[in-house]
C-alpha cells in the first residue's frame, strides 16, 4: 500500500482531469464537425469516391454511295479523359500526367486554366488515339491518378490519297474558342463535329446523341459495378448520289493535275462524281492535325483545302459561247448572222484577235461552225449585237452569277457582269467595248465548274434547270431543316430548232474538224464545248519574261454531255494551267466512257433471260445524210444485232482503302494507324502530252495513225468488254485538232 507520503497531490490530479476533459471535448467537437456541421460535404466526397460518371460517345453515321457502298466508316480507338469532379489538385498532378502521356506540362496547365469556367462535371479530353504504352501508364497509376479515365471512341476512317476529300470534308473537336461562337454554344468541349464538306452540311444527321454510365469503383479506382446506363444513339447513315465507279474514273482522269471535275445527271441534279485537286488527307483530321501539317496546307500555293468544283471563280473562256449562242438564237440574231473571220475583228477602235490569228482564219462562219471551231470573231460580233443587258439576262437565267444551292458549305456565287453590277460595285458606267470580251467568256465573267455543268446541262435538256445535290432528300428525318428544294426545276424557254442547232454543233466539237477531236468516242453520242481562258491580260504577258509566262498559262475548260439531247450525264472539267480545252475534253471523255460502259453492262431483262450467252436485239437510229448533221435530208435506219449478255463488269465494292477494313483489324490502337496513312504511289505518273502555245497549229498526226475521217453516225455496236475490277476509262484515241 502506498504510504501517506506517496499519495498524488490534488493539484496534479486536477490537472490530469482537465487534460482528459479537453481531449474528450476535442473529440466531441470533431465528431460534431464531421457528423453535423459538414455532413453534406463529406457525404459528397464519399459518394465521389464510390461513383464515377463515364460518358459514352455516339459513333457518327457512315457515308455511303448511291448503291450503298461504304465511302466513310469508323474505327475504334481510346482517348484519355480528365475527370474534373474529383476533389484533387490537378495542377499538382500535371507533371506526372504530362510525362506519362507525352505532353508538355505547361500546355496541360494552360488547358486546365482555360477550362476553369466550364462546369466540373464536364470531363476534359486530354489526348486522343493513345498508344499502348500510354494505356499501360494509366492502368498502372489508377491509385495515384484517379482523375484519369479511358474512353472508347469511334474515329472516322476516310478513303486513302484524298479520294473524295472535298466532298466528304473532315471532322474535328469542339475547341474552347469555338464554344464562344453562337453556332457551337449547344455543344460540349471535345464533341466531334463536321468541319467541312458533307460532314459539316449534314452534321445533325451524321452526329448521334452521347450516352453516359454511372459505375461503382473501389478505393483503387477499379470498376466493381454499374448503377445507371444511358446508351448512346448512333448517328444516321447518309446515302449520297455519288457513283463510286464514276468517282474513281473522275479521280483517275484528273490525277496529277490541278483542277476539278463535276459529273451530274442534268435530269434531276444528282451529282455522280466530284473531284478537286490537289487534295488533302482527311485522316489527318480524324484525330488531331498537327500545327506543322495545318500550316503546310494553308500555305500551299495549290490550295488543297479549296474545293475548286464549287469555289474556284475563274473565267469560263469559250465554254461561255454556248450561252452566247443560246441568247443569240433566242433573240433571233444568230440564225442569219454570217461573219468573215480574218483572224480577228475591230470594235470601237481596238482590234480583238481570234485564237487562230497567225495561222490563217476561219473564213465565212455561221453559228454552227462558230461553235465547233470556236471562232472568237463570230462571238465578238454577236456580243456587240446582243449588248451586255441581253447577255446578262440569259446567263443569269441559266444560273451564272449566283449560287447553285448545292448541299456543300461555302459555295461561291461567281460573277456575271452587267450595267447594274458595275454601278453597284465600282460606281462606274458600263462601256460598250467591255461587252466584246464578255462574248468569249473573258473580261469580268467568273464561273465555277458546277455552275457551268448546271448551265450547259440546262441548255441540252431543252431549258430544264435543276438544283445540284449530293444527298437523297427522302432519307432526311422529320423536322430536318432543308436549305433548298432539291426537286426544284426551272423551265427556260428554248425553241426546238435552236436547241437542235446548238446540240448538233456541240457534237461536232468532238468530231474531226472540231476543237476536241482527240476526245471522240466511237459508238457514243458525245457532245460538248472546249474553252481556254487567260489568267492575265495579253498586255501584261508581253512585259513578262519566258519564265514568268510559264507561271500564268491559260486554264483549260470543257463541258460535255451524253447523249447530245436530253442527256443522262453532264461533265464539267477545269484544268488549271491546262492551256488548251482539248486536254480537259480528254479527261471528260474518260468519265463519259466509264459511265456509258457501266450502263451498257448493267443486267437487264434481256441479259437475265440470256445469261452467259448472246442476246438478239433490234435497233433504230438516226443517220444524217453524208455525216453532216446540219443537213435537212436525214435518214432513219434500223437493224438487227447480237450483243454479249454475259455482264462481266465488276463494280467497285467500296471507296479506296475501305474495302479491306475488317472488324478484327480494328481491335487494338495500333491497327488503324496504317489504314489512316495514304498509300504510296506504286507507279510513276504517265507523261502528259506536250502543250503548245495559244493559237499554235497542232503537231502532225503520226504516220501509223489513221487519218481523221468525215464524221458519221455509226450504227449501234456491241459494248466493249471491260476488264475485271472497277469500271475504268481508257484514254480516247488521239486525233488531230484545230483549236487549243
Amino acid at each position: 500500500m502506498l504510504g501517506r507520503k506517496d499519495k498524488v497531490s490534488e493539484g496534479r490530479l486536477t490537472a490530469v482531469q482537465y487534460v482528459l476533459l479537453g481531449v474528450f471535448l476535442v473529440l466531441a467537437f470533431g465528431l460534431w464537425r464531421l457528423q453535423i456541421a459538414h455532413s453534406d460535404y463529406y457525404a459528397s466526397l464519399a459518394e465521389q469516391n464510390r461513383i464515377k460518371q463515364v460518358p459514352i460517345l455516339a459513333p457518327r453515321g457512315k457515308i455511303l454511295d448511291r448503291e450503298g457502298r461504304i465511302i466513310v466508316d469508323n474505327y475504334p480507338s481510346f482517348s484519355v479523359l480528365l475527370l474534373r469532379d474529383q476533389k484533387r489538385d490537378l495542377n499538382a498532378d500535371a507533371d506526372l500526367i504530362a510525362s506519362g502521356l507525352h505532353m508538355q506540362p505547361d500546355e496541360l496547365r494552360a488547358r486546365l486554366k482555360r477550362m476553369a469556367a466550364v462546369p466540373g462535371y464536364q470531363p476534359l479530353f486530354l489526348k486522343d488515339d493513345i498508344t499502348p504504352d500510354e494505356l499501360a501508364f494509366i492502368e498502372s497509376h489508377r491509385a495515384e491518378l484517379p482523375e484519369l479515365d479511358i474512353i472508347n471512341v469511334h474515329r472516322r476512317l476516310y478513303p486513302r490519297n484524298g479520294f473524295m476529300a472535298h466532298v466528304i470534308g473532315y471532322v474535328g473537336q469542339v475547341s474552347d474558342e469555338m464554344l464562344q461562337q453562337p453556332q457551337w454554344e449547344l455543344y460540349n468541349p471535345g464533341d466531334i463535329v463536321g468541319m467541312s464538306g458533307l460532314e459539316a452540311y449534314y452534321n445533325d444527321i451524321l452526329m448521334g446523341k452521347n450516352g453516359s454510365r454511372q459505375v461503382l469503383v473501389n478505393s483503387r479506382g477499379k470498376e466493381v459495378g454499374t448503377l445507371k446506363d444511358v446508351p448512346a444513339v448512333p448517328g444516321k447513315q447518309l446515302r449520297t448520289t455519288i457513283d463510286l465507279d464514276l468517282q474513281i474514273a473522275a479521280e483517275e482522269a484528273l490525277e496529277g493535275r490541278p483542277g476539278a471535275i463535276v459529273a451530274m445527271d442534268p435530269r434531276n441534279g444528282e451529282i455522280l462524281a466530284m473531284v478537286s485537286r490537289p487534295a488533302f488527307d482527311p485522316n489527318e483530321f480524324a484525330v488531331k492535325i498537327t500545327r506543322d501539317e495545318w500550316n503546310r496546307l494553308i500555305t500551299d500555293p495549290g490550295k488543297p483545302l479549296l474545293n475548286k468544283a464549287i469555289q474556284a471563280q475563274l473565267a469560263p473562256g469559250s465554254v461561255f459561247k454556248i450561252i452566247m449562242a443560246t441568247a443569240g438564237l433566242q433573240e433571233g440574231i444568230a440564225q442569219d448572222l454570217i461573219v468573215n473571220c480574218g483572224g480577228g475583228k475591230t470594235f470601237y477602235g481596238r482590234f480583238f484577235k481570234c485564237w487562230i490569228a497567225g495561222h490563217g482564219s476561219h473564213g465565212s462562219v455561221g453559228i454552227s461552225k462558230a461553235i465547233y471551231q470556236s471562232c472568237d470573231s463570230y462571238f465578238y460580233t454577236l456580243a456587240e449585237k446582243l449588248g451586255i443587258s441581253r447577255i446578262a439576262k440569259y446567263a443569269t437565267m441559266l444560273g451564272l452569277g449566283q449560287k447553285t444551292g448545292v448541299d456543300l458549305p461555302q459555295e461561291v456565287s461567281g460573277v456575271m457582269p452587267s450595267e447594274e453590277w458595275k454601278i453597284r460595285n465600282f460606281k462606274q458606267k458600263w462601256y460598250a467595248g467591255e461587252t466584246i470580251s464578255v462574248g468569249i467568256g473573258q473580261g469580268a465573267v467568273a464561273t465555277t465548274p458546277i455552275q457551268l455543268a448546271r448551265a450547259i446541262g440546262a441548255i441540252t435538256m431543252d431549258g430544264v434547270l435543276v438544283r445540284p445535290h449530293l444527298a437523297f432528300p427522302d432519307q432526311f428525318p422529320p423536322g430536318f431543316k432543308q436549305v433548298a428544294d432539291y426537286n426544284d426545276k426551272t423551265q427556260i424557254p428554248i425553241d426546238e430548232k435552236n436547241w437542235t442547232t446548238i446540240t448538233d454543233a456541240m457534237a461536232l466539237v468532238v468530231s474531226p474538224g472540231g476543237t476536241a477531236a482527240s476526245a471522240h468516242l466511237n459508238g457514243i453520242d458525245f457532245a460538248g464545248k472546249t474553252g481556254s481562258a487567260q489568267t492575265v491580260s495579253n498586255e501584261l504577258k508581253k512585259k513578262m519574261s519566258a519564265s514568268e509566262k510559264n507561271k500564268f498559262k491559260d486554264n483549260g475548260w470543257f463541258v460535255g454531255v451524253t447523249p447530245r439531247r436530253n442527256p443522262e450525264l453532264v461533265v464539267a472539267v477545269l484544268l488549271e494551267e491546262g492551256e488548251h480545252g482539248f486536254f480537259a475534253a480528254r479527261a471528260a471523255s474518260q468519265v463519259i466512257k466509264a459511265y456509258v460502259e457501266k450502263q451498257r453492262t448493267r443486267e437487264t431483262l434481256v441479259a437475265k433471260q440470256n445469261a452467259g450467252s448472246k442476246a438478239e436485239v433490234a435497233a433504230v437510229w438516226h443517220q444524217p445524210a453524208g455525216g453532216d448533221s446540219t443537213q435537212p435530208d436525214n435518214k432513219l435506219q434500223a437493224g438487227h444485232y447480237t450483243i454479249d449478255a454475259s455482264g462481266k463488269a465488276t463494280p467497285a465494292a467500296a471507296a479506296p482503302g475501305m474495302a479491306s477494313v475488317k472488324p478484327e483489324d480494328m481491335q487494338t490502337t495500333e491497327s488503324h494507324t496504317e489504314m489512316a496513312q495514304p498509300e504510296s504511289q506504286s507507279a510513276a505518273e504517265p507523261a502528259q502530252p506536250a502543250l503548245r502555245s495559244e493559237g499554235e497549229q497542232p503537231p502532225p498526226v503520226p504516220t501509223q495513225k489513221k487519218p481523221a475521217t468525215k464524221p458519221q453516225t455509226p450504227p449501234p455496236i456491241a459494248p466493249a468488254q471491260p476488264a475485271a475490277g472497277p469500271v475504268g476509262a481508257p484514254t480516247a484515241e488521239l486525233m488531230q485538232e484545230n483549236h487549243p
